[in-house]
């Protein structure tokens, strides 16, 4: 298992913080095979401090296939495209995209071009994008075009598996996550189910929480650690404010109504981290299943009297996929926050790291 991303940062178990579940190798988003992440990271000047996310269910050459997929919004002060049609047909077959709150546009624009352009089969006559989105106008000039449509499609580009960069880098590189340098994090868990084993993955785009409220590992550590703490004594915005994106991926095998009751389990492990949810924090996540590949395409191809079919893990086993959600979630945060340094952006608005030898010597108690 990775205690450091692929550029060396740190991440939270190397600072010998021990959270519950198993992690898959890379304890990553990408422990679930097929799954890619990609980023384009826009640092220029003393404004731009934004990006993109992409993060493919599929390889490249199959990007287009569907996914079991369903969705759930904790609090709906944010955006994540797309939803309505997930909804109607519980099935994902594009990349998705996270970037800044102003950016959407364009990187719905971006997957639009990229799909056309490189996989012509599975644009046929309409493409519904997934873009979600979280605020980073503390850092970086929101209103600034810095994200243009060829910054979704390289992101897409450059999407892979294995280790994933953490911290700010992609969407996440202007984040704040509870008055500290936050952004893009992620983990896994590993789910026996019989003979079986099964990855969960979580990625979050962490942009949310009040300082007093950080707990990590059971530990109310944000009171603590409560001095220098610029973004909460700005005037413009309340403590708690700017939204969190979360994206699930599992290969195991799951009806779309049980993608959407994994997300509804996110916020149980948001919680783990102190947040109680604030009503100017997005809160929207998304969960699919690479399995059944071949199944929910909704097509125009099928004629009458064919059948499409689905296997799927019993309802009432469940309950351990739940619980590795949730812990998936809760280090995902973690290591968002961990893999980070000081940043300071537009109008010289500065967001400090986390003190991870402070945080240590805290747990250490």
């Amino acid at each position: 298992m990775t205690l450091t991303t692929p550029s060396g940062k740190p991440r939270i178990r190397s600072l010998g913080v021990d959270l519950p579940g198993r992690p898959g190798p890379y304890n990553a988003i990408t422990d679930v095979a097929g799954v890619s992440v990609g980023y384009t990271t826009l640092v220029s000047g003393d404004s731009v401090r934004t990006g993109v996310t992409a993060i493919l269910p599929r390889p490249h050459e199959t990007v287009a296939h569907p996914c079991a997929a369903g969705w759930y919004s904790l609090n709906g002060n944010g955006e994540m495209t797309g939803t309505t049609w997930l909804t109607e047909s519980g099935a994902l077959s594009l990349p998705v995209m996270i970037t800044n709150t102003h950016a959407v546009g364009p990187c719905h624009r971006g997957v639009i071009d990229w799909v056309a352009e490189n996989k012509p089969d599975g644009a046929h006559a309409w493409l519904l994008p997934v873009v979600a989105e979280t605020w980073d106008g503390y850092l970086n000039d929101i209103y600034a075009p810095a994200v243009q449509p060829e910054h979704a499609k390289a992101a897409i580009e450059a999407a892979a598996s294995g280790p994933v960069e953490e911290g700010s880098v992609g969407g996440g590189t202007g984040m704040n996550c509870y008055g500290f340098k936050g952004g893009s994090g992620t983990a896994s868990r590993v789910v026996s189910y019989g003979p079986h084993e099964y990855a969960v993955g979580a990625f979050v785009q962490a942009n949310f929480g009040s300082r007093q409220e950080l707990t990590v590992n059971g530990n109310p550590v944000g009171a603590h650690l409560a001095d220098d703490n610029p973004l909460e004594d700005w005037v413009v915005a309340q403590a708690g404010a700017g939204s969190v994106i979360v994206v699930l991926a599992t290969d195991a095998p799951l009806l779309p109504g049980q993608c959407t009751a994994l997300a509804r389990r996110i916020p149980l492990g948001l919680t783990r981290t102190g947040t109680s949810g604030s009503h100017f924090s997005g809160d929207i996540f998304l969960a699919f299943s690479t399995a059944n590949e071949g199944a929910l395409t909704s097509g125009f191809s099928h004629g009458p009297g064919e059948f499409e079919n689905l296997r799927f893990v019993p309802w009432g086993h469940m309950d351990s996929f739940y619980e590795a959600v949730v812990h998936a979630v809760e280090e995902a945060v973690l290591n968002a926050l961990c893999a980070n340094e000081t940043m300071v952006g537009r109008e010289g608005h500065r967001t400090p790291n986390l003190p991870r030898e402070r945080l240590v010597e805290l747990l250490r108690g």
